[in-house]
């Protein structure tokens, strides 16, 4: 769907600067966005591979068992089927680790591995678990203390105080993650709820 709404992007900027006679000016941005996006990956791939190894590092040398630890207080409610010393456990508790500091691209390897370890433990293969929503809505609506990948793009862009937006950033992500974990949990508890009520519902019929 991204391909055909950046097609799609693309080609009305470019039928729009032939209808306004403005073509020199969409060849000189062509070629200004091509250099300033080589720009943009470097400066991001250098705090990308220095955190990426840091979490990498963390895994070998065992430092996710105490991140499972320091995080088996908040998540168990919300994981209460999951063994905090298990696989799964610890690749969530690294997902959000680097969530916190606002590496979005380090905690994906983490997601992924945690979305596997999460599916091999669902009954339902065909149907995602409560832990696997839960994961989901807490990955996308990630609580960020340090807004890292943000500061890098803003300083990329000439900010002379890249991190002054944190106090925002908290505010907003704290916020959507509240509301996100309490519609996911709600509907979880009804899906409980019902089923608790069908299985009632065939046991009186025999």
């Amino acid at each position: 769907m991204l391909n055909y709404l950046w097609s799609g992007l693309i080609i009305i900027s470019i039928v729009c600067s032939i209808i306004f006679e403005n073509t020199h000016d969409l060849s000189q941005a062509l070629i200004e966005s091509g250099a300033s996006s080589i720009e943009l990956i470097l400066t991001m791939a250098g705090i990308m591979c220095l955190w990426s190894g840091i979490m990498k590092i963390a895994t070998e040398s065992g430092l996710t068992a105490i991140f499972a630890k320091i995080f088996a207080p908040l998540l168990r409610p919300l994981f209460p089927n999951l063994d905090k010393k298990s696989d799964a456990f610890q690749s969530i508790t690294m997902n959000i680790s680097a969530n916190l500091l606002g590496l979005g691209n380090a905690a994906t390897p983490f997601g992924l591995k945690a979305m596997k370890e999460l599916h091999t433990l669902n009954d339902h293969s065909d149907t995602a678990s409560n832990e696997m929503v839960i994961f989901v809505v807490m990955n996308t609506a990630s609580l960020q203390l340090l807004p890292t990948t943000l500061a890098t793009l803003r300083q990329a862009y000439g900010s002379a105080a890249p991190f002054e937006i944190i106090v925002p950033v908290w505010i907003s992500s704290a916020c959507a993650l509240a509301v996100a974990l309490i519609i996911a949990c709600s509907f979880n508890i009804k899906k409980r709820r019902d089923a608790t009520q069908n299985l009632s519902r065939k046991r009186d019929r025999f």
